[in-house]
């Protein structure tokens, strides 16, 4: 089941022992009869649909994935599903029948527990449960059970959902859009009592760029970053919010507001006629929440919607109902709005600062630049590390420059956090600090993906070189927390929040490994628990901090335990002297051999005995010209030196190495120093970087024992030991081994062409599939069709038939001639007046129907309502 809100964190609590790793038992002590009953019970649950054909069990089919939400075995300490239940009766693993019904019943608790209310994983655990009691009443009825047994047992408590402090509320509103569209409601109604008698608060418009507002970001005690972009609306976007706000004043006799009966569509399941006949629902919520997403593209297409809502009100409702009048005042009043609206030129919608907005985007250095675009903005503090950020806002301001409003994503080195906290490669965290900048300050483009997409794939179409980060939480300047993202729609502007984008799939998910802090060096020896947390350092006015700080403050109950710290490396063998590779090119010359053959040197005579059989000799990658092969020494490595014989001569003559072996050095990044900050040292490499390719060999002994027919089919040296590699070696095009450049084997490509193939005919036998369904769908649908209307065919015959019969019994009966007159004459008037009801219905129709834009709002309105 999926997280979906932020609640409390704390465990279950299950008083009845478990039966999740019970003893196994073949079940022999049970009756048949309850076996029939606990199958007969999943394979209800299974079956259960809502009236909306929904399966309510579908999140609990099989446990949470443990690598994609590890929190859930934090917080749930039984997890269960479905699957579980299935496979412990399928071999009689319960003992009792009060056992499957606890397991059962741990199902919705878990769910309850770890989800808040609101959520949709919540709402399905209660339908489980309800439907789980109804089926366990029924084996009560029917005397397989008894009622004690069938009782759901005590779980524990359920925890209560806990309101985000009022410290975090501008940061945790992106996430909880109720609460924001609430508050739009109470500035909707500019302070007016509301139907409930209370005083609404009246709050003034959002700015974007004053001067507190400004001051705000230079971190300062005391002052707060803005938690939201500003409001800014384009003139149609500003008529149609006038429009939305004006619907809600008029009131009735009674002093309610007349659209409290269209705030929301009616419940599905208590008026299901109502989703029969309205074809097109609408209400006022729907209406709110598509302006909040930017989804109309002019006023018109907003109307439509209006006029629908209030139609669909007319037509279900009778003349005379309560809604219809409100529905007909409340429809005059919404053309009267949009006449007024659209009689204002756009001049008098431009915001109160003087800023044009441009919803088209921002032409600058050839690139558009729009609204969800991740960007790099300049870092007045560190030119070298540019601002990740995302574009919310585009406009003009009143000088006539091209602005745009972001929001600012830190570095690890920009944070406050613990000192043990460790970090994904390339992760940046979210703030709630929304910037106004200059075009000319973004440098280019970005991208920054959540956590749960990063380790499957990259996006699709981006250009070469662009940086792309990786996001996981929240960053709370004030407390210096960080809140784990649960949606990363929340994270993004309202115009984009419905689209996705492609991505490129790895072949298989890498595992994201985290890092210890970078300014973890920062720690001093002095600090304590009981410390103040340490303040960043400042720089520039409108960057973000030129470093952060660590602490050893407790860690809070939404900090995550820093990963187990890696173990230290067995120690590596002792350096063996260098060697000498021989000429790659004619031009190379090579000096002359001595007249003795040096002796090779012996490490038998200190190298400890249990590292010969485990631990191999090795040396380090080499480099296109000729170098010396030697191992980088390792803070690991024992302080050994190898002995050589006293007969060994001055000048050793450099032995050859297999001429295939041309490595290429990694990139590396220096990390900055710790005494200087921004000063980058020219050796040491970051955390972040691969370890350097490495080569091994065996000791003369183990390799020896490897077959010859074995050892020749793979790289070896000069003295035929096989070469072992850290990691795949770069080569250049004129290095190959006997004319063959390195590659995968044939086997491989063979299982891979195999394996790709297999997937295409499985998705093709898919697809055949689903084609014959639909086929076979639609075939039985035109089969019911015929039929139905073949039943009615026959109906009217039938009811002819009978007709005919009366008449001619009543002409037989001794009916005349005048009376044959009268029923023609009555048969006429009712086919006349049958013609003028409908004539009339589709008077009415078209009565009610709103021509847009040909302002038929204001003269035509009346006069149509009173034909």
């Amino acid at each position: 089941m999926p997280f979906t809100k932020k609640r409390a964190r704390s465990p279950s609590s299950t008083p009845v022992p478990s039966t999740e790793a019970g003893q196994q038992s073949d079940g022999s002590q049970l009756p048949s009869a309850q076996w029939d009953a606990m199958q007969t019970v999943l394979n209800a649950i299974y079956d259960y649909r809502t009236e909306d054909d929904l399966d309510p069990s579908k999140l609990f089919h099989r446990k949470v994935n443990k690598r994609v939400l590890p929190e859930y075995y934090e917080t749930i300490k039984e997890p269960i599903a479905l699957s579980t239940i299935k496979k412990k009766i399928s071999t009689r693993a319960y003992q009792s029948f009060s056992e499957f019904v606890r397991d059962f019943a741990l199902i919705p608790h878990n769910a309850q527990v770890f989800n808040r209310p609101a959520s949709g994983a919540f709402q399905d655990a209660l339908v489980i449960k309800e439907q789980l009691e109804k089926e366990l009443q029924l084996l009560v009825e029917a005397g397989i059970v008894s009622k004690e047994i069938s009782t759901l047992p005590v779980l524990g408590e359920i925890p209560t959902f806990e309101d985000a402090p009022a410290e975090d509320a501008e940061v945790e509103a992106e996430e909880e859009e109720e609460s924001e569209e609430e508050g739009e409601e109470d500035e909707d109604d500019d302070g007016e009592v509301d139907q409930d008698g209370k005083r609404k608060k009246k709050r003034g418009p959002r700015g974007s760029g004053t001067a507190k507002r400004e001051a705000a970001d230079d971190g300062t005690e005391g002052k707060r970053p803005r938690g939201r972009p500003p409001k800014l609306l384009t003139p149609n976007e500003a008529r149609i919010q006038a429009i939305l706000k004006g619907i809600r004043k008029p009131k009735n006799q009674q002093g309610q507001l007349m659209i409290k009966d269209f705030d929301r569509l009616p419940d599905k399941q208590a008026m299901p006629e109502y989703f029969i006949e309205v074809k097109q629902p609408m209400a006022y919520d729907v209406l709110k929440r598509k302006v909040k997403r930017k989804k109309y593209r002019s006023v018109e297409e907003f109307m439509a919607d209006v006029n629908l809502m209030f139609n669909n009100a007319k037509n279900y409702n009778t003349d005379e109902s309560q809604i219809h009048k409100e529905a007909v005042a409340l429809q005059v009043e919404a053309g009267r709005l949009y006449d007024v609206e659209r009689a204002k030129p756009d001049e008098t919608f431009v915001d109160e600062e003087g800023k044009i907005p441009m919803p088209n985007g921002i032409l600058h250095n050839g690139e558009l630049y729009k609204v969800g675009d991740w960007v790099h903005i300049q870092n007045p503090n560190d030119l070298t590390k540019p601002i990740p950020a995302q574009i919310y806002r585009t406009y003009k301001n009143p000088n006539g420059q091209s602005m745009v409003n972001v929001c600012w994503y830190y570095r690890p080195e920009q944070t406050v956090h613990r000192f043990d906290k460790h970090f994904l490669p390339g992760e940046v965290v979210k703030t709630g600090r929304y910037r106004d900048h200059h075009v000319e300050e973004i440098e280019g483009r970005c991208f920054i993906m959540f956590f749960t997409r990063y380790f499957k794939g990259r996006p699709r179409g981006l250009p070469e070189g662009i940086e792309i980060y990786v996001c996981e939480a929240r960053y709370n300047e004030t407390h210096h927390q960080f809140n784990k993202i649960k949606t990363w729609a929340s994270c993004l502007p309202d115009e984009i929040r419905d689209k996705d984008y492609e991505m490129d799939l790895f072949d298989h998910p890498r595992k994201l490994k985290k890092f210890p802090s970078p300014i973890a060096y920062m720690l001093k020896d002095e600090q304590k628990e009981t410390d103040e947390v340490p303040k960043v350092q400042w720089g520039a006015d409108g960057a973000p901090p030129k470093i952060g700080a660590v602490h050893r403050r407790p860690r809070g109950e939404k900090d995550s335990p820093p990963p187990e710290p890696t173990p230290p490396p067995p120690p590596k063998m002792p350096t063996p002297p260098p060697r000498q590779v021989p000429p790659s090119q004619p031009s190379y010359q090579t000096p002359a051999a001595p007249a003795q053959q040096p002796v090779r040197p012996s490490l038998t005579a200190t190298r400890p005995p249990s590292y010969a059989a485990s631990h191999p000799q090795s040396f380090s990658h080499a480099s296109a010209s000729p170098v010396p092969l030697q191992r980088p020494p390792s803070a690991h490595q024992p302080a050994y030196t190898a002995q050589t014989p006293q007969t060994q001569p001055a000048a050793p003559v450099p032995r050859p190495v297999a001429p295939a072996l041309t490595y290429q050095q990694p990139a590396c990044t220096i990390p900055p120093n710790p005494n200087t900050y921004g000063a980058r040292p020219s050796t040491a490499t970051n955390y972040r970087d691969p370890p350097p390719i490495e080569v091994y060999i065996l000791p003369d002994q183990a390799n020896l024992s490897i077959p010859s027919e074995v050892r020749e089919q793979y790289q070896r040296d000069e003295d035929g030991r096989v070469l072992f590699f850290t990691a795949p070696p770069v080569m250049s095009e004129d290095t190959t081994d006997a004319g063959k450049p390195l590659g995968h084997s044939v086997r491989y490509l063979a299982e891979k062409a195999r394996r790709k193939d297999m997937l295409e005919k499985k998705r093709g036998e898919r697809e055949l599939e689903k084609q014959q369904e639909e086929r076979v769908a639609k075939k039985a649908r035109l089969e019911a069709g015929v039929q139905t209307q073949a039943g009615i065919d026959s109906l009217m015959r039938k009811g002819l038939g009978v007709l005919e019969r009366q008449l001619v019994e009543s002409i037989d009966g001794g009916l005349g001639e005048v009376e044959l007159g009268h029923l023609t004459a009555a048969q006429k008037a009712a086919v006349e007046l049958h013609r003028a009801v409908e004539a009339n219905k589709t008077q009415r129709a078209e009565v009610r129907k709103v021509r847009l834009g040909e302002g038929v709002f204001a003269d035509d309105w009346d006069n149509r309502l009173v034909a």
